[in-house]
This record gives C-alpha cells, structure tokens and sequence, in this order.
C-alpha cells in the first residue's frame, strides 16, 4: 500500500513539474529584459563616444562592449519621436502629427489630435501581452489627459513628467498644468533634494528592483528630461566645465570635428560644415563668461546622466541581469537652438543652472552639439535628426570597434523588441534590427519625415529634404556627401522627380496635412 501511494505521489509531483515547465516556457528565460534609453534635446556629438568633451564613461563603456550605430534617425523632434518609439509607426499615422495637445484646446481626432491613438498598441502593451513586466520613468508627452497617462497604454509602474519639460529641482506652472505622475495620480516633489534625472533613474532601479522575485522578464522605457532646457545642474558638476568652455564655440566645435575623425566615426567624406552666419566669432563675443556657464551647465546635465546610467548599470550587474538585458540608448532630436528668454520664467538674480533660474544654451552652442551637420532640433536635416546610438546585449552581441553606416529609424525599436521578445508586430513600419548583430544583409531603407512643414526622404544613400513649405527641394547624395554640403538638385532632375512623387504617396498614406506642390 506505501508503495502505491508512493508510486501515486511521485506521479503527481512529475505531473505539476511538467504542467509548471510547460507553462513557464511561455516565459522564456532565454528572452532578454529590454530597456530603452532615451535622452532629451541632445545632439549627435554629445556624449564622448561620439566625439565630445562631456564626462561620459558609462555610456562609452556600453558602446566599447556594443555597436555604435553612424545612421541613427529620430523623427526630429519629441513628441512625433516618442509616438514612433512606442508604436513603430510614423507619427503621423498614430494620432501625433505635431506636438501633444492640451485639454483646454479643441482638437479634431484624427492625425494631428496631439495624443497617442488609443486603437493603437503601443510596445508596452504588446510585451505585456507576451509576459513582460513593463515600466517606464520620464517624460511621456503624448497625451496630457489622465486617459491617455502610461498606466492607461501598458505600463505596470511610472513615474515621471507627463509634460514636455519643468525644472529639474520643482514643478514650473506656466499657463498650463505640469504634472509630475506616480503611476496614475500627481506626486508631490519633496522641497529639498529633488533633482529629475536622480529620481527617473531612483525609480527606475526600484521598479526593477521589484521584478526580481517575478518569473517575467522587464522592459524599461527612462526617457530621460536631461539636456533639454532649462539649464538645471549640481554646481558640483558645472564647476569641472566652465573654464572649458571659455575656448568658445568656434574651437570646441573644431576639436570635436578632429576627435571624431581620430576615433573613427567620421571619415573622409564628412564635412564640417560652416559656422552659420547669425552666430558671432566667438573672439567678437564680450560676455563669454555667461555663454561659457550656459554650456558649462549643459555638459554637466549630460555628466549628471551618464552618472545615473552607471549606477543602473551597476544594479543589473549586481543583480546578475547585465548580461541579458538588452539595451539601447539614443536621443529624441538633434539639439535645441530654442532661446526661452520671453517665457520670463526664471528669476532674475538667480545664477544659470541654480534652482529658480530658467535658460537655454541657445542655436550657438547647438550648432556645436549638432557637429559636424547643420541645423536643429525640428528641421529634417541631419543636424535634425541624426542621433547617437548605442546597443549592448553581451549574451548575444559581440562588440565591434567600428560604427555601423547601416540607416535606422526610431520605428525599428518597436519591432526590434518584439522579436526579442518572441513575438510580431501586428502593423508597424520599422524593421526588427537584428540584422545588425546576426549576420543578415543588411536591407535598403526608405525612410520620411515630416514635422511643421520640414519634410524629408531617405532612399538608400539619396536624401531629399527641405525646409519648411516655400522653400526649395534640396538633394544630397549622402554615400559621399554625409554632412549635406553639396546640393545637386539641379544636377538629378530624374532622383528629384521621383522622390518627391515618392514623397508624396508617403504623406498622403500617413496624413500629413498640407503637401508642398513645389
């Protein structure tokens, strides 16, 4: 009789093993936890694997152990970029066209209703759906109302800044509501020791943290505020930056130029382009002590990132998750040359970077963020829309040393996650990246862009752009002319032709409103 029971025990013990490892399998220990970077009005040289001056050691380190991507592209701008990072699609297509709306204003639903498109899913609701835990901390800036927050589009935790950008010390109300959001209800900011970038990543630790004694793996989107305006930084670490830059713009943009020539990111065919016109010499500047404070303070929001990148870093490896984590880092836009001064938010006697102060770096020292391209941050050349672009997965990414020409957009994170996650996008525009690390030939890519009338396409090396409505087409070939110096326009009337009736059908697909007939 204790035999049988015996015998009876030991089968329903292998019974429930099996049952739990056939449920289990559903959760894939093998799948990766993803997380996902970003950061906020940062251009292309920034960061000092990519050629900048800025204390960047945790994230030259990913990219040492990673890929360094050369052809990166955001969607020029943040809201569009954010709407793309989170569907795969272009902006347009999902309710983002322009900017976020905000309550108080009448909007027709449709393209350009200024939120995310609740019919649409977004990347946290399809790994969710897969067994992902999902969190996210930052800023969000797709949907002002409480119905459109994170929690309401796939996130299990989040805290961050619904809106576009506060101080980094307190909340700032202008004439609209700015929320800082725990999950779904306001959080009340501390009066002392508060400082943006600290707490998104404080948070974000402790949402991970919080994962560990789950069978799921995570995804993480930190969206980071820093370097957008307002310039907000420990004086602590401004101090290391000030006399730096009181070389000025001319040199510090010169000396990245050569510093990304020598590590390998540019070669021959880049140009730097010329110091636009309305920007003074720095020889002829008479205040240089407060233009050099302004990028002093930049860099060390920057400096103040990488820090609390490292210290996410360090948990996943500490926690023994480094290793089969997959993540990426990149920036939403190129650099700002927004000056915020008729705001009149700061106050007057307060020093720029300290709390109560309010300032922006302005197009002069973008112009050295941007190097070696020309424009900004909302216009569709690269200066616009180039980002950096690092990924690090040591379980399945070896290292190279040189960057990848290989064109991607900011829809391909989408697709790419789900793949890892063992899944498919229903609909999507971007492609999964991992050919990059697979050995697959890497596709041909036809890429678009539209925000506010800057409009652009991208097919294999030829790049249509043009900047706002009444201006003309402009055409580069960018397999020998990267930086956009040289417009042959007139020279490939048949490339123009086609492109822009490519162009076209593109915008007519997604929405967007108003197409040039020029």
């Amino acid at each position: 009789m204790k035999k049988k029971w015996h015998f009876i025990t030991s089968l329903i013990i292998i019974t429930l093993l099996g049952f739990i490892s056939l449920s289990s399998s559903k959760i894939s220990p093998s799948r990766p936890n993803i997380i996902i970077i970003m950061a906020d009005d940062m251009g292309f040289s920034d960061i000092g694997c990519y050629g900048s001056e800025i204390s960047t050691p945790n994230l030259d380190k990913l990219a040492a152990n990673g890929l360094k991507l050369r052809n990166f592209y955001n969607a020029g701008r943040c809201c569009p970029t954010r709407a793309s990072l989170l569907t795969g699609k272009y902006s347009h297509a999902v309710g983002m066209g322009n900017m976020v709306s905000f309550e108080d204003q009448k909007v027709q639903k449709g393209n350009y209703q200024g939120y995310l498109e609740p019919s649409v899913p977004t990347i946290a609701e399809d790994l969710k759906k897969v067994g992902y835990k999902t969190y996210m901390t930052g800023k969000w800036h797709v949907g002002e109302s409480p119905a459109y927050w994170p929690l309401k589009r796939g996130f299990d935790r989040y805290f961050g800044l619904i809106s576009g950008a506060s101080s980094y010390f307190e909340v700032l109300q202008e004439k609209r509501k700015r929320f800082v959001v725990q999950d779904d209800k306001e959080y009340v900011l501390p009066k002392d020791g508060y400082y943006a970038t600290d707490a998104f990543t404080d948070k974000a630790i402790e949402f991970v943290k919080s994962n560990d004694r789950q069978n799921n793996p995570f995804f993480l989107y930190l969206a980071y505020t820093a370097p957008h305006f307002p310039l907000h930084a420990y004086e602590e670490d401004i101090v290391k930056y000030e006399n730096y830059y009181l070389q000025g713009w001319d040199k510090t943009r010169t000396d990245r130029f050569k510093k990304m020539q020598k590590i390998g990111l540019l070669d021959k065919r880049y140009q730097l382009t010329e110091r636009p016109n309305d920007i003074q010499p720095w020889d002829e500047i008479s205040d240089k002590k407060t233009w050099a404070r302004k990028m002093a303070v930049y860099a060390a929001m920057i400096d103040r990132m990488d820090k609390n990148i490292g210290k996410l870093i360090e948990y996943l490896k500490n926690s023994k998750q480094l290793d089969n984590t997959f993540i990426i880092f990149l920036a939403d836009n190129g650099a700002s040359p927004e000056n915020v001064d008729d705001r009149k938010l700061g106050e007057p006697n307060k020093r720029i970077g300290e709390r109560g102060s309010y300032s922006t770096y302005d197009f002069q020292w973008a112009n050295v963020s941007n190097t070696p391209f020309k424009l900004y941050k909302k216009y569709m050349h690269e200066g616009g829309i180039i980002s950096p672009c690092i990924i690090h997965w040591p379980a399945k990414i070896k290292p190279k040393k040189e960057f990848i020409d290989a064109p991607s957009h900011v829809i391909d994170l989408l697709p790419t996650s789900l793949e890892l996650a063992q899944s498919q996008p229903s609909d999507v525009h971007g492609k999964s990246l991992s050919y990059l690390w697979n050995g697959a030939k890497i596709p041909t890519r036809t890429l678009f862009w539209e925000h506010e009338g800057n409009k652009a396409i991208r097919k294999g090396n030829w790049k249509l752009v043009k900047e706002l409505e009444d201006a003309d087409w402009e055409l580069y070939n960018l397999g020998n002319d990267p930086s956009e110096t040289k417009n042959i326009a007139a020279k490939e009337p048949k490339i123009l032709s086609d492109l822009k009736e490519e162009y076209a059908i593109w915008a007519k697909s997604v929405g967007v409103k108003e197409v040039s007939k020029n």
